[in-house]
């Protein structure tokens, strides 16, 4: 459980809300605080007051993969196989099992044939392909992606969907501004003007929502 207890930081006040294991996806208006929400469910930063708790630690205790809404500040290295790698690295894994991981993951998410390329030729969405896979490739218990689909188009979407749900973190929590893509998620998280709006099912939280543009489209024709 990721648990919000008192939590207040800059304009975001959450008094209390518990995230079960899953897939969360957090949505609303530009300046609802969504993003500032991710930080604080990654240990980027930290309330001013209150508490987040995971599974009985702290977030910066916990092993989180983070992607930042935009690509360029995700990467680090001049290579695709550098950044992939680099994680792996920093723990001191062996060179033999590093390229191992580097590939298998390269594989999974579609990128082996950027393996050589250098970060700075890719394309957006290049980038976030390679950033996610970054965030993945140790496979940390939390998965924090602020608008990553932003930048894919619907094809890679669909892979970056299978590949996070098969990724083995336990708690996945993100941000997208396509309804579409949050309607594929376990619960929602509205969020407005700082506050926790709605909170379930995405049936639950977008019956709350149907005159507004956060409510889907294929579920509007659908209907």
């Amino acid at each position: 459980m990721i648990a919000f207890e008192n939590v207040r930081f800059r304009a975001l006040a959450v008094p209390s809300l518990a995230l079960p294991a899953g897939l969360t996806t957090i949505i609303g208006p530009n300046g609802a605080g969504k993003s500032t929400f991710l930080k604080l469910c990654a240990g980027i930063a930290e309330p001013d007051d209150g508490s987040i708790i995971i599974d009985g630690q702290s977030p910066r205790k916990t092993e989180v993969g983070y992607v930042n809404e935009f690509p360029d500040r995700n990467l680090l290295f001049s290579t695709v196989h550098d950044e992939l790698a680099s994680p792996l690295r920093f723990r001191h894994t062996s060179c033999a099992e590093t390229e191992r991981e580097v590939r298998a993951c390269a594989e999974r998410w579609g990128i082996a044939g950027l393996l050589e390329r250098e970060v700075r030729d890719l394309s957006g969405g290049e980038k976030c392909l390679v950033a996610l896979a970054t965030a993945c490739i140790t496979r940390p218990r939390v998965l924090v992606l602020d608008e990553y689909d932003s930048h894919l188009d619907s094809g890679r979407c669909a892979v970056a969907e299978r590949v996070l749900r098969s990724s083995g973190a336990d708690y996945i929590v993100r941000c997208t501004q396509q309804m579409e893509t949050a309607a594929n998620s376990d619960r929602l998280v509205f969020l407005e003007k700082g506050r926790v709006v709605h909170f379930g099912e995405p049936t639950t939280v977008f019956a709350n929502l149907i005159d507004t543009p956060f409510y889907p489209l294929s579920w509007r024709c659908r209907s």
